[in-house]
């Protein structure tokens, strides 16, 4: 009897023995495997620490045709802002559909463009058409905002004349923005002046430099008139980038990025966008930074390329 029990508890030990074995080798292997997993995870791009809102299609390379995937691959890339200038133009339910998207992604939709007149003078005039069109264009934009969770819409004013004394244009064109604010500032929609240089890209436009900007948004005087401050014209026209920002800090709602010379990501020309960056970060702005610019590369590599120029951009202490 004694030796049939010695035989049963040597087989319960033995099996004892390779259960704890066993078990220890499982925790050790998923001991082991912690460092990978989490290895892993780390190599998932981190967010940036500012709104860095690519063009709809920038990334079409990696991401296809569809803005949906765009947005998507934007959020899988760190960025959470957005914009297209194209979007007032778009069919309603895909504004709407690409506000829901990018709501549900955590993006914030950057400025699109409500007016932008190249060709002859217009609000810088008196001209009752002109009035009625932009009062027109600013409802379809306050709709706009609506439905695509938007908040910002852009206006460049036109042409200068050559038949009027340049004060009597800014007059002008304060009026015809109060019109425009009437309708935006009780839908909570900001329109935003952008300054354009003559240089390079815009011969002849009124609105060319930030100082000018400025005087006309404390004269509208609403909080629906504010200017988006495009450093990459801005560096053509005037320079001095920093202190401008400064000083016309309460009046930007919003940034356009683009290096000079070349139009194209930060890191490709002379513009100090690290030090910028640090800038406006330390100052606490949280509205979007908007990548109107090219690419140097063309594709696949020159779409990582854009995003490894605003990583390295974005890798500042304050």
């Amino acid at each position: 009897m004694k030796n049939h029990q010695d035989s049963s508890e040597r087989r319960l030990e033995s099996v004892s023995r390779r259960h704890f074995i066993s078990g220890a080798a499982a925790a050790a292997m998923a001991v082991s495997a912690m460092p990978a997993v989490a290895a892993e995870a780390d190599k998932s791009p981190k967010k940036f620490k500012l709104k860095y809102a690519p063009d709809l299609g920038a990334f079409r390379q990696h991401a296809g045709n569809d803005p949906i995937d765009n947005l998507k691959f934007m959020a899988d890339e760190g960025f959470s802002g957005m914009f297209d200038n194209g979007l007032m133009g778009k069919p309603p339910e895909l504004q709407e559909k690409i506000g829901k998207e990018a709501q549900r992604l955590g993006i914030t939709v950057g400025p699109f463009v409500l007016y932008a007149e190249f060709g002859k003078a217009t609000l810088v005039t008196q001209d009752e058409e002109v009035r009625k069109d932009i009062v027109e264009r600013t409802k379809r934009a306050v709709e706009t905002c609506k439905r695509a969770n938007a908040k910002w819409a852009l206006i460049a004013p036109g042409s200068i004349s050559q038949r009027m004394e340049v004060d009597y244009q800014t007059a002008n064109l304060i009026d015809n923005l109060r019109r425009c604010v009437e309708v935006a500032e009780p839908a909570g929609v900001v329109i935003v002046l952008e300054p354009l240089n003559w240089w390079a890209n815009h011969p002849g436009l009124f609105l060319q430099k930030i100082p000018q900007a400025y005087l006309i948004c404390k004269a509208v005087n609403s909080p629906s008139c504010k200017i988006i401050n495009d450093l990459y014209h801005q560096q053509i026209t005037e320079g001095n980038l920093i202190p401008n920002i400064d000083k016309a800090w309460s009046e930007i709602a919003s940034f356009h990025i683009g290096d000079n010379p070349g139009r194209n990501e930060p890191g490709t020309g002379e513009i100090n966008y690290k030090n910028i960056f640090r800038h406006l970060y330390k100052k606490g702005y949280q509205g979007v930074l908007c990548m109107e610019h090219g690419k140097s590369k063309q594709g696949k590599e020159g779409e990582r390329a854009v995003i490894e120029a605003y990583r390295a951009c974005d890798d500042f202490t304050v």
